[in-house]
């Protein structure tokens, strides 16, 4: 019997960002803002806006941030179940622990970095509309095999970087390779994945790889090796793995270009605003302009500064005497008389500041696994 409505879904926010420290040494990749967003909340929408009310979040090491940020996930009226994974092993192996939260609901799988442009609904409701046609008794009194999974494949240029899906004439999958040195496809997987119950015994099947993990590559290839069909998608609009800073501040920047102009905060006479521009409610500008597409946060003062397009500046923030464009800067920093800052990401918490003693000289304090590019 097929089910005929997907109502659970299950988050991955449980890896280590290594990918993004120093940011992440201290805080949940997952909840590094975009657009003044934690990444984690455009997910908890999507899943929202699908209709889906029971959602399991995998959580490790930065549960407690994860837990305080999401709570019981009435903000999305859903209801949040947390699961406790004690490493990252694995998406195949989140599959498993969260077996009991499962039960044999149809499921959406969803990468808590990863950020789409298009609709999950219209995925979810091409998956169900598959498996309701395939229990739909045909004219001949044959039934077609309902799909097992659907996959969101994106055609990528460099595919030798992701786990890649070969494909047959039905658009079917035939093989999943994970990293290939010759890819058969350009078709890179997404991280959002929908299954029905027997991905459970997929991932009882498999074995670690060679990192150490349990592939939900190995798993979806297990379902294919049964003679099981597993669907596939392919996606027109954009698709961002958040986990590099280049990939972060392209989907800001993609993010920001869907703003509405919104002015709640405090403009002087001496200030000027242009374009899509977002000044949250106890913003101030003073003597300052401001280009869109960019979000300011409250209770953030910018003074004799410029902020420039595809930024996105965080709560109770303070800059002055500065140029700002193409950057992240997250809650609490202070950018004075530091010139003009672009292509960066700062953190919680960072001074930025450029002194007029002399002799003249770069002072830093950095820690492990940071980027620093003087001119």
């Amino acid at each position: 019997m097929v089910a005929s409505r997907l109502v659970k879904a299950l988050i991955l926010a449980g890896g280590a960002g290594t990918r993004l420290r120093p940011i992440t040494h201290t805080r949940a990749k997952q909840l590094v803002p975009v657009a003044n967003k934690p990444i984690l909340f455009y997910g908890l929408e999507a899943i929202a806006s699908a209709g889906i009310k029971s959602v399991g979040i995998i959580v490790g090491d930065t549960a407690d941030e994860i837990r305080g940020a999401v709570g019981d996930g009435s903000e999305w009226d859903v209801e949040v179940t947390y699961i406790p994974q004690e490493a990252p092993l694995g998406l195949a192996h989140a599959v498993r622990i969260a077996r009991d939260f499962l039960g044999d609901e149809d499921f959406v799988m969803y990468l808590g970095d990863n950020l789409l442009q298009q609709s999950l609904e219209d995925f979810v409701e091409r998956f169900e509309d598959d498996r309701r046609r395939a229990s739909a008794q045909t004219l001949d009194g044959s039934h077609p095999e309902p799909p097992c999974a659907q996959i969101l494949l994106k055609a990528v240029p460099d595919p030798q970087h992701f786990g890649v899906a070969e494909l047959g004439p039905d658009g079917s999958v035939v093989r999943l390779v994970e990293k290939p040195a010759n890819p058969a496809s350009n078709l890179a997987l997404v991280g959002v994945y929908l299954f029905d119950s027997r991905i459970h015994d997929a991932v009882s099947a498999i074995e670690p790889s060679a990192r150490g993990e349990l592939e939900i590559t190995d798993a979806i290839g297990w379902l294919v090796q049964q003679g099981l069909r597993v669907r596939t998608e392919i996606l027109d609009g954009w698709w961002i793995d958040t986990g590099k800073l280049t990939p972060l501040l392209e989907a800001n920047s993609l993010i920001l270009e869907t703003l509405e102009r919104r002015i709640d905060g405090q403009v002087d006479d001496g200030s000027e605003i242009e374009g899509r521009v977002v000044l949250e409610e106890g913003a101030i500008l003073r003597r300052s302009r401001v280009r869109g597409p960019a979000v300011i946060g409250a209770g953030t003062t910018v003074t004799d500064s410029f902020i420039g397009p595809f930024s996105a500046i965080g709560r109770r923030c303070t800059i002055t005497g500065s140029e700002v464009e193409h950057a992240v800067i997250l809650d609490d920093c202070s950018v004075v008389e530091a010139g003009r800052i672009e292509d960066s990401l700062l953190g919680h918490h960072v001074s930025v500041t450029r002194t007029a003693q002399r002799p003249s000289a770069t002072r830093l304090m950095v820690g492990d696994h940071c980027s620093v590019d003087l001119k």
